[in-house]
């Protein structure tokens, strides 16, 4: 690892991912005391996927994570107490109850779009989502997560080669679990760097060590800043491992335990305290200090989400359908000229109507129909529909034909 941050920097990347990992610790605690509501999956191992590659995004800018991006939304401040809430269906919870796991979002103040369990689907979302900031004039990037299962999917593929017709400043990672599931990516994918897909579409794309948070961080922020400045959209690669099974209810059992142990020991945030210690930027103090802040900070939180009640019975109705403006709370403002975002119109006018088409036999089709495109301006033909037809065609006297036998007939008929 190379000294390119601030030490601030340094040590903001080894809070989020040592709060990544402890909200996901604390949460498996909650789901053996049969406290969390549906399913829980895991991030281990994966931390520096998340953290650094939100890190390297601005404010304004938005993500849609998947359910395993706790880490991104942590660094763009979405609180542990809300995830806490989240997964234990509380009524304090950003869906007020209504949906389990990850599946919430923030689009008025943190730019959070919810995820998507349709695995690919937020590819061509996330696309719309850069081409409106662009519409906008807002300079804002748009960035989403998917695994390499989730890469062999029809969406993925027509989301890429969307966003990289409209050159949309869209960020696409692409984790590289080495598994989809129980299945292992040789199974899935003929390739040995699933960042090759990209090169069909035209999209350059990075390969990075998915264990290292300063080359995630690093990269991703030159693929934001790439895509800001109109050369998007651009894929990342990451390589690592998911070191728990797809779920909590999956042992994992099918995955070599030499291979587990390799993975093992390249912990993401091991790796990180010894780059920290080595170059004097964490020394045992601070490493300290942070693991209290942690500790009391999820214990707060943990409290706040335990005591949060369960929503009410009669909630059970609301907010399930549209009722009116409360739907849509966000409204488009355009803040560039509306010529600049119209589409251009034809050069030849659209005539959808030709006065006097119909008007009966003798017209020398000069009132037939006319395709859009195929003829001069509407004004013109509107001018010419008044005046004389001209003379019809001459008559034309069909040719003699002479009959031959048909075919098939036997000799013997012919003679």
């Amino acid at each position: 690892m190379k000294k390119e941050l601030t030490r601030q920097q340094y040590v903001e990347l080894y809070y989020y991912m040592r709060l990544n990992r402890g909200v996901e610790d604390m949460m498996v605690k909650l789901f053996r005391q049969n406290k969390i509501v549906g399913g829980l999956y895991s991030s281990l191992g994966q931390e520096a996927i998340s953290v650094g590659t939100a890190y390297a995004l601005e404010k304004k800018d938005w993500l849609a994570p998947m359910i395993r991006n706790i880490g991104a939304l942590l660094v763009k401040g979405v609180r542990p107490r809300d995830i806490f809430m989240q997964h234990m269906a509380k009524y304090d919870s950003p869906t007020k109850g209504k949906d389990g796991t990850s599946h919430f979002g923030d689009l008025d103040d943190l730019h959070i779009v919810s995820p998507i369990s349709m695995l690919g689907d937020l590819i061509p979302v996330m696309t719309g989502v850069a081409m409106a900031g662009r519409y906008l004039g807002q300079k804002t990037v748009a960035m989403t997560w998917i695994g390499d299962g989730g890469s062999s999917t029809g969406v993925f593929h027509e989301g890429l080669n969307f966003a990289a017709t409209q050159k949309a400043p869209f960020v696409l990672i692409l984790e590289n679990n080495l598994w989809a599931y129980s299945t292992p990516v040789r199974k899935q994918v003929p390739l040995e760097n699933l960042a090759d897909r990209a090169k069909a579409y035209g999209i350059d794309s990075y390969i990075v060590d998915g264990n290292n948070v300063v080359a995630m961080y690093s990269t991703a922020k030159e693929a934001v800043e790439r895509a800001r400045a109109g050369e998007g959209p651009i894929l990342i690669e990451a390589k690592s491992f998911r070191r728990m099974g797809h779920a909590q209810h999956d042992p994992a059992e099918y995955v070599p335990k030499e291979m587990r142990a390799y993975w093992e020991a390249r912990d993401p945030i091991a790796l990180y305290e010894k780059f920290l210690t080595s170059e004097k930027l964490l020394d045992a103090k601070d490493k300290k200090e942070i693991e209290e802040k942690i500790n009391a900070l999820l214990a707060k939180e943990r409290e706040f989400a335990e005591n949060s009640p369960m929503p009410p019975p009669e909630f059970a109705e609301t907010g399930v359908y549209c009722t009116g403006d409360d739907c849509h709370k966000i409204r488009a403002k355009w803040e560039r000229p509306m010529a600049e975002v119209t589409p251009p119109r034809s050069s030849v006018e659209a005539v959808w109507t030709v006065p006097g088409f119909g008007s009966g036999k003798g017209s020398g089709g000069a009132n037939a129909p006319m395709h859009f495109g195929d003829t001069q301006a509407a004004q013109t033909i509107s001018a010419e529909a008044g005046k004389p037809a001209g003379k019809p065609p001459a008559k034309v006297t069909p040719k003699k034909t002479v009959k031959t036998a048909p075919r098939g007939a036997s000799r013997k008929a012919r003679r």
